[in-house]
């Protein structure tokens, strides 16, 4: 019998971090899980612990950890701690094998980083980690021969059409988008669209940041942001369709024509445990499609003007430097006072488009410098007011 893969997951009480544990319950032989953060839901972490038998667990909040600390329920066996720090020391642990990093934001930059230094492949649940940081992470993974594994579904779809294949051959990537829950909206209804409206999504279980992310399509522009970094490939070689049943997961097409596809229901835990246990393959946690019910698929091209903010992340990744952090940073601000309704659902792209405008962009900025500007952009999206 083999020894079951050690896991420290970061980011455990989130739809990923959820999605993870379904895919560990099914594959306990296979998968163990070692270390465990949350930001502030101690609770559900302690139950985790508890289920789980995990060692290691971090909360970031500090006033989480100390009513964690204060209500006793995390077992006698778990090492709770709290802190940046700490996060970091999680994602390094000796024993861990793989690293699943399912923190939302930049907070997951240095504890990967780290977790690269130390040997530990990466499983790769945050988009905004490769938009700040795509050299950085990149250039560490290689020089220390890690693999990046990505459970976003549409890059993993990418990464299992790609097997076997040298990069020269292929010739673009084309990510599937759902169109959010107003791909049918006409454009002059869109000014009266609220917070509530946004974040019901027609076909995905998620958290209302990525579900408004989806309405706008900034989520597609993150992941074009992603793939650049990922596959190597430039933004004419990158492209987007509209594809309402969420089934297709993303296109290889190579430079003979020739189009290859990874197909599977619309839950995140087939991407998962794909990364997880590869490169092997188990039994689904969830049932595959059933070819003996009739289904359609369709296909169109995005209307760029109902999805401006797709259009900028285009701009931000030829821009290049700098720009598509500034994009990210803008976007979960405008996200963020949207939900708040400080601002209007069109006010998103306007604060995204101001910001890219404000913000100087260094060339081949330093990490440093790439944390600089991610605050200066907040300050800047935060300050007006579209």
């Amino acid at each position: 019998m083999t020894t079951p893969k050690k896991v420290v997951l970061l980011g455990a009480t989130g739809s990923i971090g959820s999605s993870t544990l379904r895919v560990l319950r099914a594959h306990s032989d296979r998968l163990q899980l070692v270390g465990v953060a949350a930001q502030s839901r101690h609770n559900e972490l302690a139950a985790i612990c508890r289920e789980f038998d995990v060692s290691h667990a971090v909360l970031q909040d500090e006033k989480a950890y100390l009513r964690a600390l204060q209500a006793g329920h995390f077992p006698a066996t778990t090492q709770l701690s709290s802190g940046t720090e700490a996060l970091t020391e999680l994602a390094t642990l000796a024993e861990a094998d793989i690293v699943l990093v399912a923190v939302v934001g930049v907070a997951g930059l240095r504890p990967t980083l780290a977790a690269i230094e130390a040997g530990k492949d990466i499983a790769l649940a945050n988009k905004e980690l490769l938009v700040l940081g795509g050299a950085h992470v990149i250039k560490a993974a290689k020089r220390k021969g890690v693999r990046l594994l990505p459970t976003d579904s549409e890059h993993n779809a990418i990464f299992q059409c790609l097997q076997g294949y040298p990069s020269e051959q292929v010739d673009k990537l084309i990510l599937t988008a759902s169109g959010g829950q107003f791909r049918d909206t006409p454009e002059k209804e869109l000014a009266v669209v609220t917070p509530e409206m946004a974040t019901k999504h027609p076909n995905w279980s998620m958290g209302p940041k990525i579900t408004v992310d989806s309405a706008t399509m900034a989520n597609k522009g993150l992941e074009l942001i992603e793939a650049h970094w990922l596959f190597g490939l430039e933004p004419d070689h990158l492209e987007v369709v509209i594809h309402t049943q969420s089934l297709v997961h993303s296109f290889v097409q190579f430079i003979d024509g020739s189009i290859l596809a990874q197909v599977s229901p619309p839950d995140m835990t087939f991407a998962i445990q794909h990364c997880l246990l590869f490169p092997e393959r188990a039994p689904s946690v969830t049932p595959s499609i059933d070819f003996h019910k009739a289904f359609s698929l369709d296909f169109s091209p995005p209307e760029y003007a109902k999805y401006p903010c797709l259009q900028l992340a285009y701009n931000a990744l030829r821009i290049g430097d700098a720009a598509p952090a500034i994009f990210n940073a803008a976007n979960e601000v405008a996200v963020e006072r949207f939900l708040a309704k400080e601002i209007s659902y069109l006010d998103i792209p306007k604060l995204i488009e101001y910001s890219l405008t404000q913000i100087v962009s260094p060339l081949s900025p330093s990490l440093d410098q790439l944390f600089q500007i991610d605050t200066e952009t907040r300050d800047v999206a935060q300050a007006h007011n579209p």
